[in-house]
């Protein structure tokens, strides 16, 4: 059915098809307009081309467009060459490939068409190659008329899209021809379909072809203000005094930054232009003229050592052209005055008023819902930031909150995780997999690297919880270095699994990678899980208890040195985990660790020290604070975390216990 229909079209819109031989004839006849042909001769050859066969001539204009196309200097025959030796090449016919006949090498002469003629072959190629029986001739065609729609194309759009069978293809020549609505139609009814259609497409290439109906003309000037009545008008523009006066001249301040839409000075001149004012004399020309009438170094009998300031020049040059019957020195309040009685204006290049409203009117739409898709995706962001945060300082916030223990290798653990994962994935090439296996065993190394690192040190530091401070330090500073003496100095690839590739795109303004999703899933499962071992588990009510009062539950039965143990150790296991996630979208190195370090204590801090609920609260205010603060500056991160830690350290003067605070031993309630 296509193919009829192409067939039919041809018949009508092309009246007949010639055969090669035919076009071979055609070409021998007009060879000079391709040998010798510019940008002004070219269209004609173009125009009487269009009766022969489509992929013949298509072959010829690529050939032709891309300079391989040869003449026999004697005859003007156009060929294609093939070399034989050094000095000898064969002619081949264009369209046969078949050797024709064999002749020197200076026999030969290439033809190159200019820039010019190789754009309107572009232009011509579409013609044919967008109603190929290769597809892929038709993407290409449509890939051209992409970068430029021009006036012609419009017809041509239409029939293709009525031909076209390929439903991605059609949804493509679609866009491009109501693009080509929009910029060239002529009937004001199908614009605004178009419009209409458009109204809910936020992409770049709609907001640009919308902004091109509201383009508008240079600035104009009338007297009469009735003129305006029958013309589409975009704006009406007074003239402006751009800052401080001096002697009548504009001088722009240092501080002024917006620019004027129209200075008294360009009015002047837009209205000189169009014969409204007569010639206006600058500070230049003032001080060419001075120059001129200089006569035994004075002018007019004053010395010109008395002409360091304009004001003076001023002065005497007005004083000169009264004399001499030339245009006096206007400042700029003058020429505001003479400007009062004309009207300057903008009009829109599309004359229909319905039509430029009603794009105004869409574009206005499209914009308020792009502003929407950015805050939403400035949102999503902070969003998964703030899932980061809490990952890596949930361990803390336990480990820190019942214990008061200050565990500066908190953020080796989180190393320790990464490198679990790491490990895993050598051994297990499946990534889905090995993440299954990683997540339970970074929780047990690092829960018993806890236990260990609190029998063998934290235990004994009860007493002075800042010497555990200086104790983790150190014992920090170790882990690194066995890390690297492990696995060396270099970052190891953590890789997600492939249906972690990629982003959900919502529209051309919103995308969210699935990373980011996972991440926060992963957050959201934290939370829910933690929430439920303290809440509802006989180790979260020992642990609450201890936190509240450890000597009332040691009272009770409760083993504190025991929940100590295991509640470091819990802390540290969470810690792991948190580095497997973590080392999906960071480097595995041994320093990863000390980039969250501080992170983790400052969400802990603002949050309020042991609450998993503080903890959800300070990433969060973290996460989106600086997010927010890198919407301003988003080329300089460091300085979104700086201004971050200074809100930080005014927040904790104000409210020291954190967002919510919990009481405890971290809270200096015993």
């Amino acid at each position: 059915m296509k193919y009829l229909l192409i067939i039919l079209f041809s018949l009508l819109s092309f009246n007949s098809a010639f055969s090669e031989e035919n076009f071979d004839n055609f070409l021998f006849k007009n060879s000079k307009l391709i040998i010798n042909s510019s940008s002004k001769t070219v269209g004609t050859f173009l125009e009487k081309i269009n009766v022969y066969d489509q992929n013949t001539v298509s072959r010829f204009l690529n050939l032709w467009k891309n300079k391989k196309l040869f003449y026999i200097k004697e005859t003007k025959k156009i060929v294609l060459i093939s070399k034989f030796d050094n000095k000898t090449y064969y002619a081949i016919d264009i369209f046969s490939n078949a050797k024709i006949g064999k002749k020197k090498k200076k026999d030969f002469k290439k033809i190159k068409p200019n820039s010019g003629v190789r754009a309107k072959i572009a232009t011509a190629l579409v013609n044919f190659q967008i109603f190929s029986n290769d597809k892929n001739k038709r993407i290409n065609s449509i890939n051209a008329l992409e970068k430029k729609i021009l006036p012609e194309h419009l017809k041509l759009l239409r029939k293709a899209f009525l031909l076209e069978e390929d439903d991605r293809l059609k949804i493509k020549i679609k866009k491009l021809l109501q693009f080509a609505i929009l910029q060239h139609g002529t009937d004001d009814k199908e614009k605004i379909k178009v419009l209409n259609e458009l109204k809910t497409n936020t992409s770049i290439e709609v907001r640009a072809v919308l902004s091109k109906l509201l383009r508008t003309s240079e600035i104009k000037v009338t007297r009469n203000i009735e003129d305006l009545n029958n013309l589409n008008i975009a704006q009406i523009i007074k003239p402006e005094v751009i800052s401080k006066k001096q002697f009548g001249e504009v001088i722009k301040s240092f501080f002024y930054k917006e620019k004027l839409k129209l200075s008294v000075i360009d009015a002047y001149k837009i209205a000189q232009k169009n014969g409204f004012l007569d010639k206006r004399v600058s500070l230049n020309e003032l001080k060419i003229i001075l120059e001129n009438n200089i006569v035994d170094n004075k002018i007019l009998g004053i010395d010109i050592k008395e002409f360091n300031e304009n004001s003076k020049r001023i002065e005497v040059y007005n004083k000169l052209a009264k004399i001499k019957n030339l245009n006096i020195y206007r400042d700029e309040t003058e020429l505001l005055n003479d400007l009062k009685q004309l009207h300057f204006y903008k009009i829109y290049i599309e004359k229909n008023k319905y039509i430029t409203n009603k794009t105004k009117q869409v574009l206005d739409s499209i914009n308020f819902k792009v502003k929407f898709y950015k805050y939403l995706d400035l949102f999503i962001d902070g969003l998964s930031l703030s899932s980061i945060y809490f990952l890596g300082a949930i361990g803390l916030a336990i480990t820190f909150g019942v214990m008061r223990v200050i565990n500066m290798a908190h953020g080796e653990f989180i190393m320790m995780g990464a490198y679990t994962g790491y490990v895993v994935q050598s051994y297990i090439t499946n990534h889905t997999l090995s993440l299954i296996i990683a997540f339970p065993l970074a929780f047990i190394i690092t829960f018993i690297a806890g236990v260990i690192m609190e029998r063998l040190v934290i235990k004994h530091l009860y007493k002075n919880p800042l010497d555990t401070l200086l104790a983790t330090f150190g014992i920090s500073i170790a882990l690194q270095q066995l890390a690297k003496n492990i696995f060396g100095t270099q970052a190891r690839p953590l890789t997600s699994p492939s249906w972690l590739d990629g982003s959900l795109i919502i529209n051309d303004d919103l995308s969210i990678s699935y990373i980011r999703i996972a991440i926060f899933v992963l957050g959201v499962l934290f939370f829910l899980i933690l929430l439920f071992v303290m809440k509802k588990t006989r180790f979260g009510l020992e642990t609450r208890s201890v936190t509240q009062n450890p000597v009332m539950a040691s009272n009770m039965g409760v083993n504190t040195e025991k929940i100590n143990m295991l509640t470091f150790g819990f802390g540290s296991g969470i810690a792991g985990v948190a580095g497997v996630a973590i080392g999906l979208f960071s480097k595995v190195t041994s320093e990863l660790g000390s980039e969250y370090i501080v992170q983790s204590f400052m969400t802990v801090v603002v949050g309020g020290v042991g609450s998993i609920w503080g903890t959800l609260a300070g990433a969060s205010l973290i996460g989106f604070l600086q997010k927010f603060i890198e919407w301003f500056n988003p080329s300089n991160t460091l300085a979104a975390q700086t201004y971050m830690i200074i809100f930080i350290i005014l927040f904790i003067q104000f409210r020291p216990r954190g967002l919510i605070a919990l009481k405890g031993r971290a809270a200096n309630d015993n």
